[in-house]
């Protein structure tokens, strides 16, 4: 499904991505995981922007971006993207507040590509191998097989799968926009297609080197997510030491629709920290239980 309000396109080796700026303020970037986009942080980036330059985009892969089947849509590519678009926009001292895959790939950029942050979020994100659920794994051995699937199976399979992510039942309305991107001729290789490059090679590369990290660094977990267990922001805590954690209840790995307000209260009192200059008393705050 192609996203209207993402107005603009920045060209890079064949892709296009598609992206768009809303607001004024310090400079703010969300990154989606997978098999997201934009569309689920846009609530929060539209209530962010009267503070901040909000900037949304969509990885190559993904919503309204290019799905070319001959290009690679690893989170290698996806971190080595994210590093020039950040310098497309001239931006080398955003906040960037990064969800599932999307953590990996500000996390490459970052350690690998040059990219610099002003500050880092990071929302129940891919960073700590081992990662992938069973339906990954079966998905990777058997991608083009998936690709394959008659419409109506493949759709209860990523029904399915998406509904597995939030700790609470999701309205139709939110199950509709999510499933929805993937479920035309375009869009049922592309789901197969981007499962089928994960690989845990891509965390493992970086992980001894998340101690390097100097900008304030937040970890934001639903304590129920069921695709990423909550003993990652602990682990990721013990590697990034000045990292603060804050835990939220009955919210599963769909936290911007699980608990949109509770999300909303701990990535405005970070913003407004960070981008005061009291990003130091911050960075150190206890872990919420």
């Amino acid at each position: 499904m192609n996203n209207p309000q993402l107005t603009q396109e920045f060209a890079w080796r064949g892709r296009t991505v598609r992206w768009d700026r809303i607001g004024a303020g310090p400079a703010l970037v969300f990154l989606h995981g997978t098999p997201w986009s934009s569309v689920l942080w846009r609530p929060i980036a539209l209530a962010l922007a009267r503070r901040f330059t909000v900037y949304l985009w969509d990885m190559p892969g993904y919503g309204s971006s290019s799905k070319d089947p001959s290009h690679a849509v690893d989170l290698g590519v996806q971190g080595e993207l994210f590093a020039a678009l950040l310098e497309s926009w001239e931006l080398d001292q955003a906040h960037i507040v990064a969800h599932d895959f999307g953590g990996a790939v500000a996390l490459r950029a970052r350690l690998l590509h040059g990219a610099t942050f002003a500050s880092l979020c990071l929302v129940d994100v891919v960073a700590l191998a081992p990662w992938g659920s069973p339906f990954f794994k079966l998905v990777q051995n058997h991608a083009q097989v998936f690709e394959q699937l008659p419409s109506a199976v493949h759709r209860g399979a990523v029904e399915s799968y998406i509904s597995g992510a939030s700790y609470k039942d999701l309205r139709a309305s939110e199950l509709q926009m999510l499933v929805e991107p993937w479920l035309d001729e375009e869009g049922q290789p592309a789901f197969y297609r981007q499962i089928a490059q994960a690989d845990e090679r891509f965390t493992t590369e970086i992980e001894t080197w998340l101690g390097s990290i100097t900008e304030p660094v937040k970890i934001v977990w639903g304590t129920e997510d069921a695709w990423i267990p909550v003993d990652r922001a602990h682990r990721l805590k013990d590697l990034i030491p000045h990292a603060s954690v804050a835990l939220i209840p009955e919210a599963g790995h769909l936290i911007q629709l699980d608990a949109p307000a509770a999300l909303s209260v701990e990535l405005t009192n970070w913003l407004a920290a960070v981008s005061s200059g009291n990003s130091a008393s911050v960075a150190v705050a206890p872990i919420a239980e």
